[in-house]
């Protein structure tokens, strides 16, 4: 594939609309702001990174006569614990099939049986079949490469890749655009009166996810380096099931989807006995929080868990999972002769910069959409693939709200040169990361209490204190990774902070936001902790903020 970039224009590029990130999110509302002049920005040296393209479980949408979106609202409503808002709820899943239909013209073609009608798959806490799937569990893939595709065929597009973004700017109250570096350590200007984070998550923060390396809470940390209200920080989702390997400690592991679960996978103890019927009513398929606690619990206390995958295997066949099937084998298992064995991971991140419904963010020419955004549909805990529906419905309705919005002018002058590190900062920035990932596997795991949480807090400022002191962005001499390793330890950092601080305040048990000095739901906290960068500092007796819905 090649990428048409402007990363030679001394200067960096105008443009109507700049649209950071280039997961489901961003490919979505790049594609539909067309005619307008889109600048679609990306740290990863093509358009296949991001979690998007990692996504197992594919689509929830309903596309099925025996099934409403009244009822896939309901379903997203009760795995929510309480804090979704229903109105967005009923709207993302009524433009369930529109969304669809949208991926199928630009090219994603979904599974379908011999008849030709689409294979639904059940998740988690869904109560109908409307899990739509393309190549089995490759959905991510598929769909980005459709995606992916219609982007490079798109004369309203330019590409900037291998591209890190320092800082948003703003000037007289409105965005103007932002600062990146690119592969040559280059810091250019990108000037724009909107912008778009589609940025992804925070799962790199954690010792094990199921996410990426780059999720990295970019966009994140830049919206709170501005400001911005963020809310719903401490529901961070763990999949109850990704593959124990080697890398359990430091890195991605394996995804092992819940689809896997839907087809008829079970989960055993070392006896090869199932547990969760002793846990939910729906066993297997009870909301990812209670399984990966069940799971968790049981593996703190020593005992060999294991996913049992020939139940689905001997339902779907191979075919039916090659993403799986591969990653075991490549482990080193056989998931057709034995169980597998699993524990959870990171894997989503339901808080994020605070949105309308249409992705408008609390700063004005800042709009945000994907697992970047926090817009109400998840509340405390996500149900299963309604993240790749949530991408495609929000990144149009992020398109449609600035086709329809007056744009003001941009000036050079309003975007600062900005700071960035010494040469030789990477080693330093390599070690907090670690040290990092360490603190938040300890304090903001499946299960958190006070004590962990304040130890993490006073730990992580220690560890922010001793972030190499960055130069104006002019003298650094630094090269382009060491740039972008030393950019993205300030925002993990900033993140961490941030997160550990709402998950402090959270004093209940709600979703996937467990607290073991508070284990009960408390109705007094049925309502979101909104944060913005001033919280950090703020007395630790002063209320928090509150945000509405």
């Amino acid at each position: 594939m090649t990428e048409r970039t402007t990363d030679d224009r001394q200067g960096g590029a105008d443009a109507d609309v700049i649209v950071l990130g280039s997961g489901l999110a961003g490919l979505t509302t790049a594609l539909a702001l067309a005619p307008l002049r889109v600048l679609l920005v990306t740290k990863t040296p093509s358009l296949y990174g991001g979690s998007s393209l990692l996504a197992q479980g594919g689509i929830a949408a309903c596309v099925s006569e025996d099934d409403s979106t009244a009822e896939h609202a309901a379903d997203t409503v009760m795995a929510g614990a309480g804090l979704c808002n229903a109105e967005v709820a009923q709207g993302v899943t009524a433009e369930g099939p529109d969304a669809v239909a949208f991926l199928e013209r630009h090219g994603v073609i979904f599974d379908r049986d011999a008849t030709g009608c689409l294979l639904l798959g059940i998740e988690g806490a869904h109560g109908k079949h409307r899990i739509l799937h393309a190549g089995g569990d490759a959905a991510g893939r598929h769909v980005i490469a459709a995606l992916a595709k219609a982007v490079q065929d798109a004369e309203h597009i330019t590409l900037h890749n291998s591209t890190m973004a320092v800082d948003l700017a703003f000037g007289q109250g409105s965005l103007c655009g932002l600062w990146a570096v690119g592969a040559d350590a280059v810091c250019r200007p990108f000037r724009s009166p909107a912008l778009v984070l589609a940025t992804g998550g925070s799962g790199a923060l954690w010792p094990a996810t199921s996410n990426p390396p780059e999720a990295t809470a970019d966009g994140l940390a830049m919206a709170a380096r501005q400001a911005a209200v963020l809310a719903d920080l401490e529901f961070a989702q763990f999949h109850p099931t990704t593959l124990l390997t080697d890398q359990a400690a430091s890195g991605r592991l394996p995804l092992l989807s819940e689809a896997l679960r839907g087809a008829g996978a079970l989960l055993v103890d070392g006896d090869g006995r199932r547990f969760m019927v002793d846990e939910h009513p729906l066993a297997e398929l009870a909301p990812r929080d209670v399984v990966a606690r069940a799971v968790w619990r049981r593996r703190q206390r020593g005992e060999d868990i294991r996913l049992d995958l020939r139940p689905a295997l001997a339902k779907r066949g191979v075919s039916g999972f090659p993403q799986a099937v591969a990653a075991c084998r490549a482990a080193g298992f056989d998931p057709m002769a034995e169980a597998v064995p699993v524990t959870p991971a990171l894997h989503y991140h339901m808080g994020g910069v605070l949105t309308d419904a249409r992705g408008r963010s609390s700063l004005p020419g800042l709009w945000a959409c994907g697992e970047v955004a926090t817009t109400g549909l998840h509340g405390a805990n996500r149900l299963a693939s309604n993240s790749l529906l949530e991408a495609v419905v929000f990144g149009r309705r992020v398109a449609e709200d600035i086709l329809s919005s007056e744009r003001h002018d941009v000036l050079e002058s309003d975007l600062p040169v900005p700071e960035l590190p010494a040469r030789g900062a990477s080693t330093l920035c390599l070690e907090l990361q670690s040290a990092l990932r360490a603190l938040m596997g300890q304090a903001l795991g499946v299960e958190r209490s006070a004590p962990e949480l304040e130890a993490a807090i006073a730990r992580l400022q220690e560890l922010q204190d001793r972030l190499p002191a960055p130069l104006p962005g002019r003298e650094s001499a630094a090269d382009a990774a060491e740039i972008r390793t030393w950019l993205e330890t300030r925002n993990m950092l900033l993140t961490a902070r941030l997160i550990a601080l709402a998950a402090l305040q959270r004093e209940e048990s709600r979703g996937a936001h467990f607290r073991r000095d508070f284990p009960m739901t408390r109705e007094s906290w049925s309502h979101h902790i909104a944060l913005t960068l001033s919280d950090l500092t703020a007395s630790n007796e002063g209320p928090p903020l509150y945000a509405s819905g």
